[in-house]
């Protein structure tokens, strides 16, 4: 069997140009990196004509660790819709490289469901992670630079600041450091730590930002900390937003590329979803509303988790709304909630599948809560029998809820041509688009957490450590609390307890802390331990990639 980089090897890529050409993207207008990507001006977003377009989420079931192709069906979904006549662009996150390097691998689909070149938007890209990056650490270099000048400095109290620095790698030996060491002349030391990018609020403040200055805007928002007086401190306190918007110039720009059926794909930022909102910008959502029909875009993780997320955020934000939800579920990962082991999950077993089905239960109750009409894609892998693909079929058919195999690792977009005709006909049935929201921003933060926490997560009861209700002191005080929360969990479990898979019940969530971000414009309450500087497996998948004298890249997946 070939893997998704030989697939990706044998499709004959079309000249970025002819992409652009598709969507009516004049020459002149994109930013040529290369022969086959290229950057879309902001000038051609319309908002008027994104209004009138379609917009398809696809969310999936508790994810476990046999992945269950949520990117694939997206983007296999897109090749569908594109061959039943539906002018479609799939838009998606970029992938960060620790992973790539790690233990899951790329983030471009597979198999013939990908988009491309896989290669380049694996590895680096346009660089668009890396200028967040060094956005974000030049704030960091200038608090610490602002607490040495004993001259014209703020007053910042060190013990205060909560801003890390990043790097899009996983190397758990960064996790916590010292920094100033070295003497007088090598600043002040304190504690301090790296995470990875894709967990910086540069991140999230870029996806969801309407322009440049709206970017620069959220920058200097940036809460940094205190001051020995107790005064807050932020980003344009430091006269900092405007030399990071700088480096983000280029970065704010969405990316265009290609699938492996030669139909466009717009790729552009990567927030996490536990930790952040988990989606593309908000820049790339409506440009492919603008430039097509349908766009079909995906939310990190579970529904509880990313789709809760972009729809009571970045939806609420942006003035976006879906047309229609797609739930992607696996017969492997429904046998895991049932109780099989990760080793035995190629083995038959419609009993374990049965009983694994609460956890898609709850998911399309949890769609139904938003009054979304929920369109199930059984992703296709070769290990599963009609035996039970019959079991999520038939209790499908009993909740009322229309599902299709998906077989778009081994065909494509014919193998989608059933779950885009199941689509398209959820699409055509919204004669107004709308949906209901979870929470209202104007609630008590706490009512807002509990809102989430049990409806969405099946939670009875939240409990608050001490140092939760003295970040809640804390966030009134600096007139905060009107802002959504973004509630970072484990994406293992609907609770917050990684170990309990299935649909757990009558479970406490703690929130041990609430940190604040007033750039991206969100609170974030952690539950359980977020892990934002993953470490390196035993055996990272960076000792599978190799190159050759022809420039030649194996070994990515």
């Amino acid at each position: 069997m070939p893997t998704d980089i030989e697939i990706s090897r044998n499709v004959k890529l079309k000249h970025i140009r002819e992409i652009g050409a598709q969507l009516g993207v004049p020459e002149d207008d994109l930013v040529l990196y290369g022969k086959h990507k290229a950057k879309l001006p902001l000038s051609l977003i319309d908002l008027g004509k994104a209004a009138a377009k379609k917009l398809i989420l696809v969310s999936a079931i508790s994810p476990t660790p046999a992945g269950e192709g949520k990117t694939t069906v997206s983007i296999g979904l897109s090749l569908g819709l594109n061959k039943i006549g539906k002018k479609t662009t799939v838009v998606l996150r970029e992938p960060s490289l620790g992973p790539v390097f790690g233990m899951k691998g790329g983030a471009t689909g597979g198999g013939h469901s990908q988009v491309l070149p896989m290669e380049d938007i694996n590895l680096h890209f346009t660089g668009d992670f890396a200028a967040i990056e060094k956005a974000h650490n030049l704030l960091a270099a200038l608090i610490d630079n602002n607490i040495q000048n004993k001259k014209s400095n703020l007053g910042i109290d060190p013990r205060t600041v909560t801003w890390r620095r990043v790097m899009d790698m996983n190397d758990r030996s960064l996790r916590k450091i010292i920094v100033g060491l070295g003497g007088t002349m090598s600043g002040v030391p304190r504690e301090t730590g790296f995470d990875i990018v894709a967990a910086s609020e540069v991140m999230a403040i870029l996806c969801l930002s309407n322009d440049l200055k709206h970017l620069k805007e959220k920058l200097g928002n940036i809460f940094i900390g205190y001051t020995y007086d107790k005064k807050p401190v932020y980003a344009r306190d430091l006269k900092a937003n405007g030399a990071m918007a700088a480096l983000l110039k280029d970065a704010i720009l969405p990316n265009l590329v290609q699938t492996s059926e030669g139909t466009p794909a717009i790729i552009h930022g990567g927030p996490f979803a536990n930790i952040a909102h988990g989606c593309n910008s908000i820049i790339a959502t409506r440009m492919g509303l603008t430039l097509s029909d349908y766009v079909v875009t995906e939310a990190g993780f579970a529904f509880e988790l990313g789709a809760e997320k972009f729809l009571d955020i970045k939806c609420r934000y942006a003035g976006l709304c879906p047309s229609a939800a797609v739930l992607v579920a696996t017969v492997r990962a429904l046998k895991y909630h049932g109780g099989v082991g990760l080793k035995e999950l190629n083995k038959p077993d419609a009993e374990a599948v049965r009983r694994g089905l609460p956890n898609l239960e709850k998911h399309i109750e949890n769609m139904k809560q938003f009054e979304l009409s929920p369109v199930i894609a059984l992703n296709k892998f070769t290990s599963d029998t009609e035996e039970e693909m019959a079991v999520i079929k038939e209790r499908c058919k009993e909740l009322g809820v229309p599902v299709a195999v998906a077989d778009v690792w081994g065909q494509g977009g014919a193998g989608a041509l059933e779950l885009a005709g199941l689509v398209s006909k959820a699409v055509e049935a919204v004669k107004t688009c709308g949906f209901k929201p979870v929470y209202e921003w104007e609630w008590t933060v706490e009512k807002k957490i509990e809102a989430i926490a049990g409806k969405m997560y099946g939670a009875k009861h939240i409990d608050y450590t001490p140092k939760a209700k003295k970040d809640l002191e804390k966030i009134i005080g600096l007139g905060l609390d009107k802002l959504p929360v973004c509630i970072a969990k484990t994406q293992k479990s609907l609770s917050d307890n990684p170990d309990l898979i299935g649909r757990p019940k009558d479970f406490v969530v703690t929130v041990r802390e609430i940190e604040i971000a007033a750039g991206a414009g969100f609170l974030i309450p952690i539950t359980g331990d977020i892990m934002r500087m993953p470490g390196l497996p035993e055996h990272p998948s960076s000792e599978n990639i190799d190159i050759d004298e022809n420039g030649n890249i194996t070994g990515l997946f």
